[in-house]
């Protein structure tokens, strides 16, 4: 069935949740090199027709990927050092010897789930960047800045490269040489994908970080006061994920800078996310209709106020420019008709997510209540596994899931839920990889609201042995519920 307004919802689908960080490889992260290719292969032998990943930005406090500092630029440590040697910048020695020095600089300090290894973003920064400066010299010494592809890339990202540049103190074209190899790559992956019938499903975080070259380029577009300092700050009030809230501590949007440039920051950003990705996340959607203020000097999210965004403005520049909108809202949280009413003006599917779905008897996240212009999800990167999730159950919950699924559902909950996602009327079907594996609760990918720590679960270098056979089950049930083409 093809609903039309939105590309994303052409065919009933499925994907999968694994963000680049989370694969296997070498050098303590994983990146866009040989396994990446190769998770592209699993996916479409599983019938997965999405890959969606968390934001691909510079990652910034924390390790997160929700705090980049740049809304443009991709996140070097994602550079493969091999497909670097493959184009001739570094040699196998190289190669080895990083890998070597990654294991060496993250012994000891790498937490293990049975054969997993959390990623580590210190000993990947250590290993790789002696590496990414060979290659540069390299680059260089080649004349790499005066190719006809360097040239094409520059003009095409001339938006923003200079202003990466100079938040970078580039003087010698380092940062752009890593921006450009980042790009080459991706672009290398994307084409592996397309040719195995698999599309990249992006995240576009609602706020920029205050230490970002976004800010700093565009300080005009944000609420600073005269030293640069947040006027209010971003976040969410207490939820069930915390009881202080979340305090993000982005500042909000100057929206009257905004409007007079007919948000073009807003739709060269998109735009730019559509040029990695076929389609993409707005995290936090909400925030466009109505944005939670807090106090600049405030120490926790609990007092704040909603304020009204710009949302309807920007969405309308951004189709004017683009067209139909390749875009998913996450429209969880502090939701109402008048959020509803926007994502649905812009032909926006919204999400529903199962781990929810159970708390009252008659909660809109259950399966016979979505609608067929949807994402359905388990749970996402917020939420804990569904292993996990089901052993926290309060009784009643639990007692609402095994009515609602079987008892069968009870020795096999992360089965249930994909069965249950599967068969939703949800256009899209989207399942974390942690879920796919049946994994504990040690392999949660972040909790809301907390800064250190996150962000580090990775597939074990053995994955392929259960994946294959997990590969064969998931793509008979794509099969059986319509999800294949």
């Amino acid at each position: 069935m093809n609903i039309a307004g939105n590309p994303m919802m052409a065919h009933r689908a499925a994907g999968v949740l694994c963000h680049l960080s989370s694969l296997a490889g070498p050098c303590a992260i994983g990146d866009l090199g040989p396994s990446a290719k190769e998770y592209v292969e699993w996916c479409s032998d599983a019938g997965f027709s999405w890959w969606q990943m968390l934001p691909v930005g510079p990652i910034g406090a924390g390790d997160s990927p929700y705090a980049s500092t740049s809304s443009f630029a991709g996140e070097p440590l994602f550079i493969s050092l091999a497909g670097l040697r493959d184009v001739g910048l570094l040699g196998a020695r190289d190669v080895r010897e990083s890998a070597a020095a990654a294991k060496r600089f993250a012994r000891g300090s790498i937490a293990s789930h049975g054969s997993m290894a959390k990623t580590n973003y210190d000993a990947a920064r250590r290993a790789k960047e002696p590496a990414f400066l060979r290659a540069f010299e390299s680059f260089r010494a080649d004349g790499g800045f005066e190719s006809a592809h360097y040239r094409a890339f520059a003009e095409r990202e001339k938006y923003w490269l200079a202003g990466w540049r100079a938040f970078q103190n580039d003087g010698i074209g380092y940062h752009a040489f890593l921006q450009f190899s980042f790009d080459a790559q991706w672009q290398q992956l994307r084409s592996h994908a397309r040719a195995h019938g698999v599309q990249l499903l992006g995240d576009v975080p609602i706020f920029v970080s205050l230490e970002s070259a976004d800010v700093a380029e565009h300080p005009q577009l944000f609420r600073l006061d005269r030293a640069g300092r947040p006027e209010v700050l971003t976040g969410v009030p207490p939820d069930c994920f915390s009881k202080d809230g979340q305090l993000w501590g982005h500042p909000h949007y100057r929206w009257s800078a905004h409007r007079a440039d007919g948000f073009r920051w807003w739709t060269e950003r998109i735009a730019a996310s559509l040029r990695r990705f076929d389609g993409v996340r707005i995290d936090h959607f909400v925030g466009f209709h109505h944005a939670y203020e807090i106090p600049a000097r405030a120490k926790t999210a609990r007092t704040g106020r909603w304020t009204p965004q710009a949302g309807e403005e920007l969405l309308a520049a951004t189709r004017k420019k683009l067209g139909a909108l390749s875009l998913i809202a996450e429209d969880l949280g502090a939701v109402t008709a008048e959020v509803v009413a926007l994502r649905t003006q812009f032909d926006l599917p919204g999400m529903r997510v199962l781990h929810h779905a159970f708390g009252c008897d008659n909660s809109g996240d259950l399966l016979h209540r979505h609608e067929s212009k949807c994402v359905v999800y388990p749970g996402t990167h917020d939420n804990d596994t569904t292993r996990g999730w089901y052993q926290s159950l309060s009784a009643a919950s639990r007692q609402r899931f095994i009515a609602y699924c079987g008892a069968d559902a009870a020795r096999d909950p992360p089965e249930a839920m994909m069965r249950l996602a599967f068969a939703s009327p949800a256009q899209l079907a989207i399942i974390t990889m942690q879920d796919v594996l049946a994994l504990d609760r040690s392999a949660r990918m972040n909790l809301p609201g907390r800064a250190h720590g996150e962000w580090r679960w990775r597939l074990a270098s053995d994955w392929r042995k259960q994946g294959k056979n997990c590969a064969k089950n998931i793509r008979a049930l794509a099969a059986l519920t319509g999800r294949i083409r």
